[in-house]
C-alpha cells in the first residue's frame, strides 16, 4: 500500500493544480472600451423540428342528448383523451349540457 500526501491525492483526483495568476495585470480605462455604437447581430431563426404525436388514449362516449323530457333524442359522440372512463364520461356530460338539457350516457368505450 503506498502512502501519498494530501497534495499527492488531490493531483491524482483532479488533475494538477492551475497556473499562478500573473502578478501585473493590466486594466485598461473603462472609457476608452465602450464604442459609442453597439451592433448585435441578429439571433438565428431556430429551425422547429417536427415532433411526432405522442400516442393519446382516447375513449369515446356515446351519448343521448335533447331538450324536451321523454321527447325526441339525438345520439351525439364525444372523444375524450384519457384513460378513465369516469373523467371521459363527465367530459362529455359537461360539453353536452352546454347545448342540451337532458344527457343520458349510453356507453363509454375504447377508440
Amino acid at each position: 500500500m503506498t502512502d501519498l500526501t494530501e497534495e499527492e491525492m488531490r493531483r491524482a483526483l483532479f488533475g494538477a493544480a492551475e497556473a499562478p495568476a500573473p502578478t501585473h495585470v493590466h486594466i485598461p480605462d473603462p472609457m476608452d472600451a465602450i464604442p459609442d455604437v453597439i451592433i448585435v447581430p441578429p439571433a438565428a431563426a431556430t429551425k422547429k423540428r417536427k415532433v411526432e404525436k405522442a400516442f393519446t388514449p382516447r375513449l369515446k362516449v356515446t351519448l343521448r342528448v335533447g331538450n324536451v323530457f321523454e321527447g325526441e333524442t339525438q345520439e351525439l359522440v364525444h372523444e375524450a383523451d384519457t384513460l378513465s372512463t369516469l373523467l371521459a364520461e363527465q367530459e362529455a356530460v359537461k360539453a353536452a349540457r352546454k347545448k342540451f338539457r337532458y344527457v343520458d350516457v349510453v356507453s363509454v368505450e375504447p377508440k
